[in-house]
């Protein structure tokens, strides 16, 4: 037979998070002189696996990293020809194999 108790063991209060959720959300501004310089914002959010899927969180079902049901994304290739990256790469690529100014080849 159970029995009421007044006091909540740690058991308790985390079936309580992970049944219900927990969001926890704050603001940190770091400012000199009234010129902010670093604001970091954060917004927690602890739940069951069950809760999050009833909420729409699921993301980890379709990141590749988390999922061996999924393929591994292939590497990713260099910028398209003709693009400005592309371009500019190619420009590094002939500054350093460039000759340089009072050297003999």
């Amino acid at each position: 037979m159970a029995t009421v108790s007044g006091t909540t063991n740690l058991l308790d209060i985390l079936d309580r998070i992970l049944d219900k959720g927990l969001v926890v959300a704050g603001d940190v501004r770091i400012s000199l002189a009234n010129v902010e310089l670093l604001t970091i914002r954060i917004r927690l959010l602890i739940c069951s696996v069950d809760k999050a899927e009833q909420i729409g969180l699921n993301w980890w079902k379709f990141d590749p990293n988390l999922s061996a049901d999924l393929p591994r994304p292939a590497a990713l290739p260099g910028p398209p020809p003709g693009t400005q990256r592309a371009r500019a790469q190619q420009q590094e690529r002939r500054a350093v194999n460039a000759p340089r100014k009072g050297t003999r080849k």
